[in-house]
């Protein structure tokens, strides 16, 4: 049954927007900022089902990042050097747009670098991502403006105390972020700008009437002139022919650890694991590809082979010999497909989506938004 608004909710808060985007996340918001930027008549309306922006934007890991070393090789052998260098070059430039539109000191962004740790059984693994340090720090220059990127820094194995790790390369271009005052300080812009954003409100259906688009919802109908979905990884619940594949990426953090050394972000086992230092605590999360099906889930929620293998690690690897005790589980959903871009392109008729961010959100979410904010005032 349609809920019942007085006439000052729907003339205040329901009534035709110009453009409704579905999803508060990093890529919605951002969308919304960039469509009041350029036109600041517009009427944009974000509806989010969750009571927080509810898929990856506030559950990741907080990696202000553009790829190891191993990554970047495995794009390449993927598809070739121009598009792995086009893919670091959006991400760098993404996290510039992001740095710009909120400033560092709202999101507690640090530049303390990124590290790729490897074991020692792969010490033959390091060795060729090692001997392509070279070749990688002048494809890389182009789109950091830096010289030399990446470097070995086998010191920090002992400084920080880590066990069983044979090799460090370190990149000092790379950087951390706080999620949740990310996105408060994104929904804070918006705001100021006139943006609604209405929490706890599903879309059931999007169908299109003669001169709009009715969203029908958990909360009721809604009608707009243009309708943005940014809800990444759950796109294929509207639109499944999308082909966005949910990938849950499971996350810990442990309580304060007295002296704690360890400062950045750290990767291993080709990104799988990850790791990172915030408020005296360590954050670790990962282990996705110790069953891939299990983890192609649009439910939020832990699975004991990962909790097993996050907890094993942290014992042995990042912490040895400590007794750290750990204080937070969670679990965020984000959303991957067998091209490594987004996807941005209109789907219908005054529809547009910007989806598909393959773990890479914080990076490239702010790009995106603007993008797909642009398609739809263009079309």
């Amino acid at each position: 049954m349609e809920p019942s608004f007085s006439y000052w909710e729907r003339t205040a808060f329901i009534d035709q927007a110009d453009v409704i985007i579905i999803g508060s996340g990093l890529v919605g918001l951002s969308a919304a900022l960039h469509l009041k930027k350029q036109q600041p008549n517009l009427k944009v309306l974000v509806l989010e089902r969750g009571f927080l922006p509810s898929g990856a934007s506030t559950k990741n890991a907080g990696f202000a990042c553009f790829g190891t070393i191993s990554e970047q090789i495995s794009v390449i052998n993927q598809s070739s050097e121009a598009e792995a260098m086009r893919l670091v070059d959006y991400k760098w430039r993404g996290l510039q747009r992001l740095r710009e539109n909120l400033g560092d000191a709202h999101m507690d962004y640090y530049q303390h670098g990124g590290h790729e740790l490897f074991m020692s059984h792969e010490k033959d693994i390091a060795q060729s991502c090692i001997e392509q340090i070279g070749h990688l720090n002048k494809l890389l220059q182009q789109a950091i403006g830096q010289p030399d990127i990446y470097a070995v820094a086998d010191a920090k194995i002992a400084d920080f105390g880590f066990g069983n790790v044979s090799h460090v390369i370190y990149n000092p271009f790379e950087g951390q972020l706080h999620t949740g005052k990310m996105m408060r300080t994104l929904l804070d812009k918006v705001y100021s700008l006139g943006v609604l954003v209405l929490n706890n409100c599903e879309i059931i259906a999007i169908d299109h009437e003669d001169k709009h688009i009715r969203l029908t919802t958990t909360q009721g109908s809604f009608k707009a002139g243009k309708v943005i979905l940014a809800t990444n990884a759950f796109a294929g619940q509207l639109y499944p022919e999308l082909n966005v594949i949910p990938g849950r990426g499971q996350v810990l953090i442990t309580k304060p650890v007295p002296g704690l050394k360890l400062k950045g972000t750290y990767h291993f086992n080709e990104g799988y694991y990850y790791f990172r230092n915030i408020d005296n605590r360590i954050l670790f999360g990962g282990g996705r590809n110790l069953d891939y099906k299990a983890e192609e889930t649009w439910d939020f929620g832990h699975t004991d082979t990962v909790k097993e293998k996050l907890i094993s690690y942290l014992h042995k690897v990042i912490l040895p010999n400590q007794d750290v005790e750990i204080d937070y589980w969670w679990s965020g959903i984000m959303g991957f497909g067998e091209e490594i871009t987004p996807i941005v392109k209109q789907i219908q008729p005054n529809v547009f989506c910007a989806v598909r961010c393959n773990g890479m959100g914080v990076a490239m979410g702010s790009l995106v938004g603007e993008e797909v904010a642009e398609l739809t005032l263009r079309e």
